[in-house]
């Protein structure tokens, strides 16, 4: 493991990450898994091999509209301090969401853009067939976007 770059963790990370859908929609009747499932699951990896890693949020403005997101950056670490790789998630906050607050729409487009932020990190596949990635609930629903910011292989 000491001998081991930044990249081959990663890699070692992603071949044995297991981040089961530990959340059930009741409305939906499907399972999705959440940010939170994503780091109860990574955590013991991250031990493993030696890394950290950090996640933090920015309100920025994206596109010709200048709409507001949330953009979501999760940094993994080597514990040695000689490296680290970085993935972006965006979350659009809706408009308006019956039933939520600001501080509470604000909170969730923070969750959808951390979770797709760790998807990329990670290589998590909400594919077209996951119902996490088809929820067309709600019109407000907000939009997002996983980027990796560096070619990690």
């Amino acid at each position: 493991m000491e001998n081991m770059n930044i990249r081959q963790k990663l890699h070692a990370i992603q071949t044995s990450l297991k981040a089961p859908k530990g959340q059930k929609n009741k409305f939906g009747g499907y399972k999705y898994r959440s940010c939170e499932d994503i780091l109860t699951a990574v955590k013991p990896l991250l031990q493993e091999w030696g890394c950290s890693l950090v996640i933090k949020d920015d309100i920025v403005e994206l596109g010709v509209s200048r709409r507001v997101y949330v953009k979501a950056e999760a940094f993994l670490y080597d514990n040695d301090g000689s490296a680290y790789i970085q993935a972006n998630g965006f979350a659009r906050e809706a408009e308006i969401k019956k039933g939520m607050d600001d501080a509470q729409i604000t909170g969730s487009a923070s969750s959808y853009a951390r979770k797709y932020a760790l998807n990329g990190l990670f290589a998590i596949d909400d594919s077209s067939l996951d119902p996490d990635a088809t929820n067309k609930h709600s019109k407000e629903s907000p939009k997002t976007n996983s980027t990796k910011t560096e070619d990690l292989f």
